[in-house]
């Protein structure tokens, strides 16, 4: 099954299972990055990102650089020797500092999420990767981070 097709039957599975008012590949987006899965995190939601013609497109396009960062991560840390996934640290911190330039005028709380908490997230783990001198991944699968959004009460 291609990359296209199973990204498609992820975000109708979604779409059948929604009870939210939130848009499926938004959910879906957090349900992926919380399982650790980032890079199809960044697919679901690209999925909504090429859509969108409002103001949200810069959001979105932040939150898709955020958890793009993670998969530089995650692969340098299931092969942190190999020629090509072994130099993904200053990529990964790059994105951070993308997805923070793009996400923050959203803030302080936009579409569920605690943006500025995000931003936050983000510059600790640049920060952990600069500590290091790009040398040594701080991310592990127990230390994972999570993104939560926040409960919003129904509108009279």
């Amino acid at each position: 099954m291609s990359k296209h097709s199973r990204i498609s039957a992820f975000v109708q599975s979604l779409e059948a299972s929604s009870g939210s008012d939130l848009h499926p590949c938004y959910a879906g987006y957090f349900e992926c990055f919380n399982r650790g899965d980032y890079y199809e995190a960044h697919d679901v939601l690209e999925h909504l990102w090429l859509e969108c013609r409002d103001e949200n497109h810069l959001y979105f396009k932040g939150l898709i650089q955020v958890a793009g960062a993670f998969v530089h991560l995650k692969k340098h840390y299931a092969r942190p020797e190999h020629p090509t996934d072994g130099r993904r640290l200053h990529p990964a911190s790059r994105l951070l500092a993308l997805g923070v330039k793009n996400i923050s005028p959203f803030g302080p709380l936009h579409m569920g999420l605690n943006v500025r908490a995000v931003c936050e997230l983000c510059m600790d783990w640049k920060e952990r990767i600069a500590t290091f001198e790009y040398l040594i991944n701080p991310w592990d699968p127990a230390g994972a981070p999570r993104l939560q959004l926040e409960k919003t009460q129904p509108q009279a």
